[in-house]
């Protein structure tokens, strides 16, 4: 799995593993997890980095049977804050990444009896959200690209899914509060916009990706799961403030 080092990707790893799997995180940086997983640096922007950690892990299980894309680039603002080079970074890292890592991972995900992909999308690809243009062109290309390849490789045994978490509670979130004016007030917004009344935990997210990643979701396929405590479906009244 991409983007497995820190937050919601370490969270699927260590979830899978307590299943039973094997898994191997490729991240930026050198993770401090060998003794639990295996870890591959890589850049899922270098083609020749990704196919090189892709043959190494496979080399070392013997086979690949999943797939998770969850590396990721964040960015806040309106398309009037966003410069070029801001667009093609984040596109590069959250649309032409998991199409490289997949790429790569394709041969052998063919030969497994059980294959599957799992993307991480995010509620801005299905939802309108403030200041996150860019993000959020990035995954809503991310989850069409969940589908286009899910019929695409469905004939060959492949499964293709996506994970489409609400604001969840990562180091990446938390780097957002501590920058902002206040950051109580702001975390406090984030948690009210969502109808359970707060972030979704790494831990919630992981375990809807084992889901989604089990040959036992057989017949689950081109399709995306919601993590996000009704955020995109539901459309609550305010809640009674009870009285004296």
């Amino acid at each position: 799995m991409t983007g497995g080092a820190s937050g919601i990707g370490l969270a699927v790893a260590r979830t899978l593993a307590a299943r039973g799997a094997r898994v191997a995180i490729l991240d930026r940086v050198e993770a401090d997890l060998a003794d639990d997983f295996v870890c591959v640096v890589a850049d899922v922007t270098d083609d020749a980095s990704v196919r090189s950690a892709v043959e190494s892990a496979v080399a070392q299980f013997g086979g690949l049977d999943v797939l998770v894309n969850n590396a990721g680039a964040g960015a806040v603002g309106t398309v009037a804050d966003a410069t070029d080079e801001e667009w093609h970074r984040v596109l590069d890292v959250n649309v032409v990444g998991p199409a490289r890592v997949s790429r790569a991972a394709l041969p052998a995900l063919r030969e497994s009896e059980h294959a599957a992909i799992v993307n991480t999308c995010s509620i801005a690809s299905t939802a309108g959200l403030p200041a996150r243009a860019v993000y959020s062109a990035s995954k809503g290309a991310l989850l069409a690209l969940t589908m286009a390849m899910a019929a695409d490789h469905l004939h060959e045994g492949i499964r293709v899914t996506a994970v489409t978490p609400g604001t969840a509670d990562t180091p990446w979130v938390q780097r957002l509060l501590a920058q902002a004016d206040d950051p109580a007030a702001e975390r406090a917004a984030l948690e009210a916009r969502q109808p359970h009344g707060r972030l979704v935990s790494a831990d919630e997210v992981a375990h809807a990706v084992a889901h989604l990643a089990s040959p036992l979701s057989a017949s689950t396929t081109g399709t995306h799961l919601a993590v996000d405590g009704g955020m995109d479906r539901l459309r609550l009244r305010p809640r009674e403030t009870p009285s004296s």
